[in-house]
């Protein structure tokens, strides 16, 4: 692992390879924080299945990918005087500090779970208690996590099941809901019950400590991997999957289970 110091020359290369493009490239000279917004939920998404994937070398790759775009929007922001990397820097710091202060004060946590509610109050005093406890969730978050963060938010607030056993009755209750909209076939119905269905079963998965995005896509990548596995050997006996019965690609499915470790 490289220094402090070997740790800051980095830094300040890259801020001085910024500023070389900004000034001699033209694709980087004519980006604006509107052009690059795109790329960064990219680049974000990106590293989030790399971690997924548990992959240190592309994690590595990607986290540079999206620092690359915090050092570009700070360059941009300098160059209009609104503000620059040190400004983010700072920012950062003094959040980080006023949001720990069972670090940096003399309020105590003694576990994750104690420090996570301290977070909600703390974030509520930031703005005088004029933020609403769900205020602070960003419209543009994908549902899977809005509904995760705004469960979390409100738990650390004390609206929380009291055993986290009891969230089953919940969920049971939810499929029966769903289940008999079903029977009616009425699509808007159907499709608000089985969102009150998901709701419930990511409330689950985060008592249980589980967080459902991530347990979605080691699933997606899961199914992404033993499709792969039927598709590979239907090629290898020369014959499409359209020509395969579904009890043959179940056959294949179930080797593609234990074959490897996929």
């Amino acid at each position: 692992m490289h220094t402090r110091e070997e740790q800051l020359k980095a830094f300040d290369r890259l801020l001085t390879v910024m500023d070389e493009l900004r000034e001699k490239c033209p694709w980087d000279r004519k980006q604006t924080f509107d052009s690059l917004r795109q790329n960064t939920v990219e680049e974000a998404n990106e590293l989030a299945t790399a971690i997924i994937r548990k992959d240190m070398n592309e994690i590595s790759k990607e986290l540079g990918d999206v620092l690359l775009h915090v050092i570009f929007y700070a360059k941009m922001g300098s160059e209009t005087g609104d503000f620059d990397i040190a400004d983010v820097c700072n920012r950062l710091c003094d959040k980080l500090i006023f949001r720990h202060p069972h670090v940096y004060g003399d309020v105590a946590a003694q576990n994750a779970e104690e420090v996570s509610k301290l977070w909600e109050q703390v974030k509520l005093k930031e703005k005088d208690g004029s933020k609403t406890v769900l205020s602070g969730i960003s419209d543009s978050l994908p549902s899977l996590i809005k509904a995760y963060r705004i469960q979390d938010k409100v738990a650390n607030v004390g609206f929380d099941w009291e055993h986290k056993e009891e969230v089953w009755d919940k969920v049971k209750e939810e499929i029966g809901e769903f289940e008999q909209e079903v029977g009616n076939m009425e699509q808007d119905k159907m499709t608000a019950e089985f969102g009150d269905l998901m709701f419930a079963l990511i409330n689950a998965a985060r008592l249980y400590k589980i967080k459902p995005d991530n347990a979605l896509e080691m699933t997606n990548q899961k199914f992404i991997r033993r499709f792969g596995y039927i598709e590979q050997k239907a090629a290898e006996q020369g014959r499409s999957l359209k020509d395969m019965s579904i009890d043959e690609m179940e056959t294949l499915w179930q080797e593609a289970k234990v074959k490897c470790g996929i």
